[in-house]
């Protein structure tokens, strides 16, 4: 689970917000609709971020169940922590989706967002996956086709060198393309497959591209030729078209849903 991007206290904060915003809060809540939790079952979360997702799972799985969250960055933990701090079977630790450290067969259902794209030995990371359910137990993944990613721009050259860059940030552009058959051959059967767009045609705090678009600002400086002064150019570029009633941001993430046979 591990990217370029150092996900230190402010990097935190700042998932947090796009996190709340109304585009991935309806992400979320088809999510856990696709996993299906139901009280006392044992859930784990890989890549938990802020908790949010693991904090509604485990106010449905109530004290009987239990909700492990994982994830690499400390700064993230604390958040999680201090948001599920009233669900006393909430836990969260520090640890790779490509190592889990948990027993066999220890959860009824399993879910990821926006974590495989980052891991390179996807049939390890899957066979863990696979190992940590129960016979019969199901996850959720969701993850990005960043060639779906389209953006509104009148200098297209300077978009290319920001995409580009942007790319350096995780292992699998387009995973969505081949996780059907990733996890067919870790052992799972595949029961659904579902688009889960994302649509920004206005420049606002409360869509999720806007913060978005400040994360790769950042992220490409001194990438793919990108300076700092192109980046500021690039985003003053969308507050422009978001002025003029001209902005268009759209990016499709892909849900689903498998199950370890038995």
């Amino acid at each position: 689970m591990s990217s370029g991007i150092e996900f230190d206290a402010a990097a935190s904060r700042g998932i947090e917000v796009a996190y709340l915003t109304a585009d991935v809060v309806a992400q979320r809540v088809e999510v856990q609709g696709a996993l299906d939790v139901r009280p006392g079952e044992r859930v784990l979360d890989i890549g938990s971020g802020p908790g949010l997702l693991a904090e509604a799972l485990a106010a449905t799985v109530g004290p009987k169940g239990r909700v492990c969250g994982i994830d690499t960055s400390e700064p993230m933990l604390e958040m999680a922590r201090r948001r599920c701090e009233a669900h006393s079977h909430a836990e969260f630790g520090q640890a790779d989706a490509g190592k889990l450290p948990y027993a066999d067969s220890s959860f009824d259902a399993a879910v990821s967002t926006q974590v495989y794209e980052y891991v390179a030995d996807m049939p390890n990371a899957l066979a863990e996956l696979f190992r940590v359910l129960r016979p019969g137990g199901r996850v959720a993944i969701l993850d990005t086709d960043y060639d779906s990613l389209v953006i509104h721009t009148e200098d297209p050259e300077r978009m290319a060198r920001v995409l580009r860059a942007w790319d350096e940030h995780f292992v699998h552009r387009g995973l969505p393309r081949v996780l059907t058959p990733l996890l067919r051959d870790a052992g799972f059967t595949v029961c659904r497959r579902s688009a889960i767009p994302i649509l920004n045609p206005e420049y606002h705090p409360n869509a999720f591209s806007y913060h978005l678009t400040r994360m790769m600002a950042g992220y490409a400086v001194g990438r793919a030729g990108v300076t700092k002064p192109e980046a500021d150019a690039w985003l003053e570029e969308l507050r422009e078209l978001g002025r003029r009633g001209e902005y268009f941001y759209s990016l499709n993430r892909y849900l689903f849903l498998a199950q370890r046979p038995g």
